[in-house]
């Protein structure tokens, strides 16, 4: 059992849960059995292992047929590492994945200035769902592989080609020749009257700052979200569900026709 916080490997642990340390280390911290599992089941490999004695055993088969080195932990040094307010005692170390963009991706959602983890989280968990093939996120948007925003995510990071901290002009060579649609409670059109199985990007912005002019200049048009009893707006992660599996429906209606 690790009893002191200035254990070698433990303290690099701790400095993932500061941004500059996983961009430095190229490392992440998850945390939790379901989210650990869900990370393994999508290809990827812990580097280690941290526990506390008391914590749940259905990881560990998986952890031992991996032979991922699992070290135990003090409670009161395991909590230096948690953020979790009630945690179940293990924390993964993992390798940030790099996954390609697609050539031709159909499905592209960018996230502009995006800053709070628990919304992008989610944003990242619907994409995954509905089948978009790239997510980049702009310069102004939250660390993806923050811990709350792996929480969210729930698995969705490992599972997405996801490109963070890219700028416009990158955004639009990738996005070239691909209708692009900005979600905005001013648009002109239904979110359900644009033709998704075309190349499409869609544009989501952050509560606080909205979309950037950057934007409106790369965008097709605006769409908008038809809604009642005076509502006028939607957080960030449900109107991006909202379209993304309305894009997703009319994708699957298509492949059943054809």
């Amino acid at each position: 059992m690790i009893t002191s916080t200035d254990n070698p490997k433990v303290k690099l642990a701790r400095s993932l849960l500061e941004r500059r340390g996983r961009e430095k280390q190229g490392l992440c911290l998850v945390e939790g059995v379901r989210l650990i599992e869900d990370a393994m089941r999508a290809g990827a490999r812990p580097a280690l292992i941290f526990f506390v004695r008391s914590a749940q055993a259905t990881l560990f088969a998986a952890v031992k047929t991996e032979k991922v080195p699992a070290l135990e932990l003090a409670p009161e040094v395991f909590e230096t590492l948690s953020d979790t307010v009630t945690s179940q005692g293990v924390i993964a170390v993992l390798p940030i994945p790099t996954m390609p963009p697609p050539r031709a991706p159909t499905l592209a959602l960018v996230l502009d200035q995006v800053r709070d983890p628990g919304n992008l989280g989610t944003i990242l968990r619907s994409a995954a769902a509905a089948g978009a093939d790239l997510v980049i996120l702009t310069h102004g948007c939250a660390d993806p592989w923050n811990p709350k925003t792996l929480r969210a995510g729930m698995g969705a990071h490992f599972r997405l080609s996801l490109q963070a901290r890219i700028g416009w002009p990158e955004i639009s060579q990738r996005s070239a020749g691909m209708q692009t649609w900005v979600a905005d409670i001013r648009g002109n059109k239904a979110y359900d009257q644009v033709d998704w199985n075309r190349p499409s990007v869609l544009i989501i912005g952050g509560e606080t700052e909205g979309f950037s002019s950057e934007a409106i200049r790369l965008a097709t048009g605006r769409l908008a979200i038809p809604m009642c009893n005076q509502v006028d707006s939607l957080n960030a992660a449900m109107a991006a569900t909202v379209v993304l599996f309305e894009a997703a429906r009319q994708r699957r209606c298509k492949r059943s026709d054809d």
